[in-house]
């Protein structure tokens, strides 16, 4: 079955600035959600700027819906959506009036106009402000009216660029249950890039990690963290005198070679696979009567995989940094 998305040896390099896309290929199959991880720069803009045919590419190859962007632009844009990261709203218009000059850009029967207009304010729960001006709207409100433009003309594919970026926790969980609807109910493939990594992992089914425009992982996030390794357990003595019989007891479970701790006092280990979790750890420790005031497990996280193929975490780097589409330079190189 033809993917949703399939990239070749992609290269995007700007004539006054950086290769921002170096040679990437990925696939992202019919109905899936698929998280483009990266830090500003790193090179995930630039990549939706070229899949949604806003910039062409150096070289490679990318089909969109089974039709290259280089070529076949017209097919492309007909298949899919995009809520970018600056969306483009007026602020003296209404939400109800952007909808109705979508559906008429969008080339909707004027029968259907309205009532595809209502149906996707109330399924981003717009219809309480549907008659007011934008201008005075949330930046959740607006992500949210953004993101139902997007879906007027039911496309196939869904790019999200940065979607959640500034909103509050509350906005930002209303999105994603959104999200998961559209892939899930709808069968719409999804393509998002963020630099949260809490994001992808609550919705992508599987992710893709860019860094100064190289692909250096993918994969579910699950695999992706078993990568790295299995949980770590790390306690601190009820008693610091039994510092030593504490080491001693976390051995027999894992090993303490590269697991950090939160304090000096602390005791941490990376469980062995297969030699029990946090239950096994607790009742060996009451056998031994060692008595402990903290304990606690840490899971490997996305973080972690970031940290382990370049050196550096990925939250809040290059927060900074000039994003990688940079809109004056637009022209091929």
């Amino acid at each position: 079955m033809p993917a949703a998305i399939e990239v070749n040896g992609l290269v995007k390099e700007f004539k006054k600035g950086p290769r921002a896309v170096d040679g990437i290929d990925l696939r992202v199959e019919e109905g899936e959600i698929y998280g483009f991880l990266g830090p500003n720069g790193a090179g995930k803009s630039t990549t939706v700027h070229v899949l949604t045919t806003l910039i062409p590419p150096t070289s490679g190859e990318a089909l969109v819906a089974g039709y290259d962007v280089a070529k076949q632009g017209a097919e492309v844009r007909e298949q899919i959506g995009a809520a970018l990261q600056e969306a483009a709203l007026d602020p003296f218009l209404t939400g109800r009036e952007h909808m109705r000059l979508q559906t008429a850009l969008q080339g909707l029967p004027r029968a259907e106009r309205t009532s595809r207009g209502d149906e996707l304010i109330g399924r981003v729960g717009l219809s309480d402000a549907a008659d007011r001006k934008v201008g005075g709207y949330s930046g959740g409100m607006k992500r949210r009216l953004d993101l139902a433009l997007a879906l007027v003309h039911r496309p196939r594919i869904l790019f999200l660029d940065e979607p959640t970026t500034g909103l509050d926790p509350q906005s930002r969980t209303a999105l994603w249950e959104e999200v998961e609807g559209l892939a899930s109910g709808d069968g719409v493939t999804v393509f998002l890039t963020t630099q949260y990594l809490e994001e992808a992992d609550a919705l992508a089914s599987r992710v893709g990690i860019i860094d100064d425009g190289r692909i250096v992982a993918e994969g579910t996030p699950a695999t992706l963290k078993a990568e790295i390794g299995e949980p770590s357990v790390e306690a601190v003595p009820a008693d610091p005198g039994d510092r030593e019989r504490l080491a001693g007891v976390l051995a027999r479970f894992g090993d303490d070679g590269d697991c950090p701790r939160s304090t000096p006092d602390a005791v941490a280990v990376r469980l062995a696979r297969g030699d029990g979790g946090l239950a096994d750890v607790v009742r060996a420790l009451d056998s031994e009567g060692v008595a402990v005031q903290h304990l606690q497990v840490h899971a490997p996280s996305l973080d972690d995989v970031f940290l382990a193929k370049t050196g550096r975490s990925l939250e809040g780097q290059g927060a900074g940094a000039q994003e990688d589409g940079v809109p004056d330079e637009r022209e091929a190189a």
